[in-house]
């Protein structure tokens, strides 16, 4: 909205343009919770986040009990009362911390020998080289402690090294490993890596997927907003989260030996949407023509009956 005429709460963001600051939850491909605010209102704004935090944990233990629940956030987010927030609702989470001149400091005096290396997942070829280290760190504000992370990157894919110095360090804060419940939740359901330091890498840098999900969102129902007043923008902007979501869902569980699960929307409508075809009513019946190439394409039968069918209900 950098272009358009004023609008109501339309401020310069972060980016110093002019726009909203849509605080967003997800899970995986899906937004599950989002609050619109002023341009000006970004992160870690007033209690938006902890009341969100707050509402989602508890719809997920009412429906599913005490199963683990981790939060993955940036740097706007390094915040220690919402680090106590996460704690009283006996969560994890991981968060990118600031890169201070005293950690500087810290990180420039820790022996090179002190540095343990971690191999990432997957595939030789596409396997990330990390060295890390664990301290104890107490911003000047914190009434405690915290555990933080110090990762750098060692090397690529295709084994190809880099030199310790050119690449930048990273610090996640998190509770996980400190014997706190979540602790616990994640053992019984045969997920206590992630309490290690390769865990808590790992999983962290899954963050950059998490963007994914603002960018399907965009190609599903643009950026910007066409009201005036703020009412009306927010409504807009919730019932294009609400279709988004049901698309997500049809994405998932219709079209999913069609299309990939991370496809954008726009690769779907070209695909299962933006076909030829032909409705006729013959002896009482309605018929969908397609052709040959298209049915055998998309598996039509298949796609059909799943789009007619709720799917299956997995046991958690």
């Amino acid at each position: 909205n950098d272009d358009a005429q004023k609008r109501e709460e339309v401020e310069p963001t972060y980016k110093n343009v002019k726009g909203f600051g849509a605080l967003n939850m997800t899970w995986g491909n899906f937004i599950v919770d989002s609050v619109l605010r002023s341009g000006k209102k970004h992160s870690n704004h007033g209690q938006s986040v902890h009341r969100m935090a707050a509402r989602v944990v508890q719809k997920i233990r009412y429906r599913y009990g005490d199963v683990p629940i981790v939060f993955r956030l940036d740097s706007g987010y390094m915040d220690q009362s919402l680090f106590a927030t996460f704690e009283k609702l006996q969560v994890g989470y991981t968060v990118s911390g600031k890169l201070y001149s005293d950690i500087e400091s810290v990180i420039g005096k820790i022996p090179h020998k002190c540095w343990q290396r971690y191999y990432g997942k997957g595939q030789v070829e596409d396997k990330r080289i990390w060295e890390y280290v664990e301290i104890g760190d107490r911003r000047g504000s914190w009434d405690k402690f915290r555990r933080a992370v110090l990762s750098r990157p060692m090397g690529s894919e295709f084994g190809r090294l880099y030199l310790p110095t050119t690449h930048y360090c990273q610090v996640i804060y998190t509770n996980l490993g400190m014997g706190q419940r979540i602790d616990t939740l994640l053992f019984e359901k045969g997920s206590g890596f992630m309490t290690t330091p390769e865990g808590v890498i790992d999983f962290h840098h899954g963050r950059g997927d998490d963007e994914l999900v603002f960018r399907y969102a965009k190609d599903f129902g643009g950026e910007i907003l066409p009201y005036k007043r703020f009412r009306a923008n927010a409504v807009y902007y919730y019932c294009m989260l609400l279709s988004f979501f049901l698309f997500g869902c049809f994405r998932e569980d219709v079209c999913k030996d069609v299309v990939a699960p991370k496809a954008y929307p726009a690769t779907v409508r070209r695909k299962i949407i933006d076909i030829g075809a032909k409705i006729v009513r013959h002896s009482r019946y309605i018929t969908i023509r397609v052709t040959k190439a298209v049915c055998e394409r998309l598996n039509f039968d298949k796609l059909w009956q799943l789009s007619g069918s709720a799917p299956p209900i997995k046991a958690v």
